[in-house]
């Protein structure tokens, strides 16, 4: 499918869900996964668990509540091993990925190595972990060129990716993503029977991420788990900052998935403190009277300056301005 094709079929897509969200909110079923363009307010949050129909219901009023007074454009998508929850808030809306995108990377490479039969190369290692634990851009451009696309969209053919489409040539951080599809990342590292083998490694790197880049979805985790994260934070000419986070969070017969993405945020501290509330609800919700959570990021740990991962302005025949789109 060609860029433009692409982008015109989003830009039809878009119109029709804008035309339903009222009807939908009315009735407050469950969304459709492609229902993106409705105001937060007004969406409900699907989640479902045949184990546990009660927590599901609770999760779906506690996001909805979270979202209930911010502005913006956000998907969600929750998984928990242990009693089946799922949560999809408009899990197919495209993003633009930021540094987000060093998972696909990072993933690439670690199964590379594998399929050639060998570890990871020192050059390979210098480069892998400033990426992950210091979001490294320059690290980052070294490995998607050293991969190359047709490697990486292999890679996430294998994955079962359905709506993410590497940026072009070097500009990683344009790498279209769905919250779906960063979940299908997540589960190849958290699944133990991943065909990635060597996925305990990328996970002890996302557990490593530096102090100030770890806000986001641990944000109210309880102790006695480790967070597993990795975040994206970018403005852009249209659709203001994108503010991503997911993570996955692991401990003693316990593991669970949420990851959250959102543009159309008037500032960087805005969307980190929405990815923060829905993030609280999810962990109170799936951890009740589990010891002492983590605090959400202050504002003067909040940085605002952008992660660098791709260019401010439009790329002429990639991206063009969406009708919809906030300045």
């Amino acid at each position: 499918m060609g860029i433009r094709t692409l982008h015109c079929r989003t830009a039809i897509a878009t119109a029709v869900v804008v035309a339903a969200t009222a009807v939908v909110s009315a009735l407050l079923a469950p969304i459709p996964a492609v229902a993106a363009e409705a105001s937060t307010a007004q969406v409900p949050a699907a989640c479902r668990s045949t184990s546990d129909p009660d927590l599901a219901a609770r999760m779906s009023r506690d996001i909805r509540a979270a979202l209930s007074s911010r502005q913006g454009t956000v998907s969600v998508a929750v998984h928990d091993d242990d009693t089946g929850l799922t949560c999809d808030l408009a899990s197919e809306r495209q993003y633009d990925s930021a540094s987000v995108a060093k998972v696909t990377i990072m993933e690439g490479t670690l199964r590379r190595a594998e399929e050639l039969g060998r570890k990871l190369t020192d050059w390979e290692l210098a480069n892998i972990r400033p990426m992950i634990t210091r979001s490294d851009n320059t690290s980052a451009l070294r490995l998607w060129n050293d991969l190359g696309h047709a490697y990486l969209d292999r890679l996430l053919a294998r994955v079962g990716t359905t709506g993410t489409v590497l940026g072009p040539d070097g500009y990683w951080g344009l790498t279209q993503i769905t919250a779906a599809d960063q979940m299908r990342l997540l589960d190849v590292l958290t699944n133990a029977r991943s065909f990635l083998k060597t996925r305990a490694y990328g996970l002890k790197l996302m557990s490593e991420v530096r102090s100030d880049q770890r806000w986001g979805v641990p944000s109210g985790m309880p102790s006695g788990l480790t967070a597993h994260v990795k975040n994206g934070w970018l403005p852009r000419a249209t659709h203001g900052w994108r503010v991503h986070s997911v993570g996955a969070f692991t401990g003693t017969n316990r593991t669970y998935r949420i990851v959250v993405l959102s543009h159309d945020n008037p500032t960087m501290a805005y969307g980190v403190r929405t990815i923060e509330r829905i993030a609280q609800a999810v962990h109170r919700g799936l951890n009740q009277g589990r010891g002492r959570i983590q605090s959400p990021t202050t504002e003067g740990e909040i940085s605002e300056k952008s992660d660098g991962s791709a260019p401010y302005e439009l790329l002429p025949g990639w991206d063009e301005p969406e009708p919809d789109a906030t300045t």
